[in-house]
This record gives structure tokens, C-alpha cells and sequence, in this order.
């Protein structure tokens, strides 16, 4: 199938942070590319009419996303839309899988009955992130809903659970959250692979074996991971603040891709 409009929605995994857009490295507004920009840009080379938007912000959860994000997606009626939220929710204490899977399921139903494609993703398996390892089963559960949403409503599904190179830590960027570039090349190659679009990439990524790294070494990188992301992560979380706070989507509007 050729898809003539894309709409992204999500959070910062789908905005694209960490993944600098080309022609320079800032991390501002605008200078993030993410796998989302490099599947749109595989389709606007198969058509120059194509059009796309991203919608994603930083931060947000899943009854931000819905409320906000998927109305303007129904209203765009694109061919195809992607949808990964939930993943700053499970990050929270006390958080139900069950009911955001129901608020999920809701939001897929709207956007199929545009006629859109829809394209859900499940996350990566989290034993080797120390966030977010302690809540692996709750993560887990979140995502066997996704599959069966994905699977009653005819959606497209991009398992990252089962990417094995999304493992090594050299897919992912210093705050150990948010992926790099070869991180998001490998998801987009993914995507492409999925939705049936041809594509350079290859996802099955194998990585070199790595050299030894010092523990003292390592306890210096730790500790400086707690001192200068995992600390503003969670005084952030007790200020009831948000990395996306204010922030509007880097591209509201269905236009042409450029």
C-alpha cells in the first residue's frame, strides 16, 4: 500500500529526541529528526506530494495524548497514523496498564473509523534499564494489551520488545531513556519493514563486541547519570512538571514533507 499522508503521534520516542536533525546538533526545536522524520522521508521520496505532521511532544501521557494529539489526527484524516503512548505513565508509581490499554483501544477505534492505517508499537523489554526494571511486569502486561488491540482492530505493529538490538546500550543516548541515532535509524528500519516500504536501514542491527569497560569507570558514568538526568527526572516528577511543559509539536500541520 502507497501512503500519500502520514501523522505521528506520541511522545518524545516519536517526537525524536536525541536523534539531531542534519545540519547541526542542537537539541532544540526543530533540530530532532527521530525514526518518525526518516520513515516520512522514505515516503516522500516514493511520492513528492507526500505530506506529513508530528504532533508528539516530550513528556506527555497517554490521556494527554488522547485528548490533544488524536482529535486533530481524526479531523487530518491521513492514510496512516502512528500511535506509542504510555510509556511516561508506566514510568509513574501506581500506574494500571488495564486502564490505559481502554484508553488506547478507544483512541485506535476513532482513528480506524477515519479509514487511517494504524501503526501501535510495543515497548522495549526493560530488564536492562534501571528505571524501569522493577516495573518490567507492569510494562509487560501494557503491552500484551497493545498487541491484542493491534490484532482486534487490524493495526500494523512495530515490536521492539523483540529487537534485540535496542539492547546495547550504544542504541541509546547518555540519559539511558532516550534513543540515539542509530537507536532510531534501527526503529525506522523497522517501521519500513513492517508497513512494506523499501528501505536501506537494516533493524536486525549486530552489534561489535565491546571492549571491557573499567568499574571504576562505570561507577563514574553512574554516577553521573544520577547527578545529571535521573535527578531533574525526579524532581520534575515531584514538582508535577513536565519536559514538555509549554511546548507545542514540531510539526501541527499536514504539509507537504520538506
Amino acid at each position: 500500500m502507497s501512503y500519500r499522508s502520514f501523522v505521528a503521534l506520541g511522545d518524545s520516542f516519536t517526537e525524536g529526541l536525541n536523534d539531531p536533525a542534519p545540519g547541526g546538533a542542537g537539541m532544540g526545536r526543530g533540530r530532532h529528526r527521530g525514526w518518525a522524520d526518516r520513515v516520512a522521508e522514505r515516503l516522500a521520496a516514493l511520492d513528492p506530494e507526500f505530506r506529513y505532521a508530528n504532533l508528539a511532544v516530550r513528556g506527555k501521557l497517554i490521556d494527554q495524548v488522547v485528548e490533544h494529539q488524536v482529535p486533530r489526527a481524526v479531523r487530518m484524516r491521513p492514510d496512516l497514523v502512528s500511535l506509542c503512548a504510555g510509556g511516561n505513565d508506566l514510568l509513574r508509581p501506581g500506574s494500571d496498564p488495564d486502564r490505559m490499554a481502554k484508553k488506547l483501544a478507544g483512541a485506535v477505534r476513532s482513528l480506524r473509523a477515519t479509514g487511517a492505517e494504524v501503526l501501535l508499537f510495543t515497548g522495549v523489554d526493560p530488564r536492562d534499564f534501571p528505571i524501569m526494571r522493577r516495573a518490567r511486569g507492569t510494562f509487560a502486561i501494557f503491552y500484551m494489551h497493545v498487541r491484542s488491540i493491534a490484532d482486534l482492530h487490524g493495526c500494523h505493529l512495530v515490536d521492539q520488545w523483540s529487537m534485540q538490538g535496542l539492547r546495547d546500550w550504544r542504541a541509546w543516548s547518555d540519559d539511558r531513556l532516550h534513543m540515539n541515532e542509530e537507536g532510531h535509524r534501527m526503529v525506522a528500519a523497522k517501521v519500513c519493514d513492517v508497513l512494506g516500504i523499501e528501505c536501506d536501514d537494516e533493524w536486525r542491527r549486530a552489534w561489535p563486541p565491546r571492549e571491557r569497560v573499567d568499574p571504576g569507570i562505570r561507577r563514574r558514568e553512574d554516577a553521573r547519570w544520577v547527578r545529571e538526568h535521573l535527578g531533574p527526572w525526579v524532581v520534575r516528577r515531584l514538582r508535577g512538571r513536565s519536559s514538555g511543559d509549554g511546548l507545542d509539536p514540531k510539526r501541527p500541520d499536514l504539509d507537504v514533507f520538506g
